[in-house]
């Protein structure tokens, strides 16, 4: 895949509360694009036609890196999927999170003989598939934390990963290992700081907070990532500056 110049994605979950209506969404793109940012990760926008947000990402001039789409909707309709993927121009797609039928259960070998099969449909049309972390799946089943079932017992071309670079540490986890663990296997990688609010860890801008962000730069590189996406679900100021904070940060820190 060609990747953009422009390496660094706002992942728009950050800004969930702006893109409710088409009207918020044509807003706020165009918010993102003068903040600096060139690429976009689309996520918990409200109903938009696929037409009309295409025309606005194509207005604005902003390349969709992937998506996160809801994994009923991948067993349901994957052929539309496939289709609103084509017309934006978007090779990767994404789960934002285990669902609660297999997490409830623990079942972690299913669920990752189910989304290897998803994933396998997805690249017999030139799509990628991958799951993005949280902290739950830190907790150990008979010596395996879930995130490394995950790897170990899915088809590695079939399912890829989307890390979490705060999840991964908030469940106990070094950032920059667990990169390693995943080589060639994340086109995209999740940004977002932790620091420590009274005595509780809390999300920061990226540079803002504790994590070793050369080693997990570093890390990124050697894995192959092709875009780093800044995602922050809580913010301590209006989440526009917060993506414009880290963007500025990240290229500080070297990166485009």
């Amino acid at each position: 895949m060609q990747v953009s110049e422009s390496r660094i994605a706002a992942q728009l979950y950050t800004l969930r509360e702006f893109t409710r209506t088409p009207k918020d969404i044509e807003s706020t793109l165009k918010r993102v694009k003068a903040i600096g940012y060139d690429v976009v990760q689309l996520s918990a926008l409200g109903k938009i036609d696929i037409g009309e947000l295409k025309a606005i990402l194509d207005g604005e001039g902003l390349k969709v890196c992937n998506t996160h789409v809801g994994f009923q909707e991948l067993r349901d309709d994957l052929q539309r999927v496939v289709d609103e993927h084509h017309l934006l121009g978007c090779q990767h797609v994404a789960i934002g999170s285990m669902p609660a039928e297999y997490r409830d259960r623990g079942a972690y070998r299913e669920f990752a003989a189910e989304a290897s099969r998803i994933g396998t449909e997805l690249r017999k049309h030139g799509l990628t598939f991958s799951y993005h972390n949280h902290s739950f799946e830190f907790e150990k089943f008979e010596g395996r934390v879930g995130l490394e079932i995950l790897i170990e017992e899915s088809d590695p071309k079939s399912l890829l990963f989307e890390l979490d670079t705060y999840w991964i540490q908030h469940g106990g986890g070094d950032p920059a290992v667990w990169i390693g663990k995943v080589r060639g296997r994340m086109p995209v990688v999740h940004f977002k700081d932790m620091g420590v609010i009274h005595g509780q860890p809390a999300m920061f801008e990226v540079g803002e907070g504790n994590l070793n962000w050369p080693a997990i730069i570093e890390a990124c590189r050697h894995a192959g990532v092709e875009y780093y996406a800044v995602e922050q679900d809580t913010c301590c100021r209006d989440p526009f500056e917060s993506l414009a904070i880290s963007l500025r940060n990240l290229k500080a820190m070297g990166l485009q």
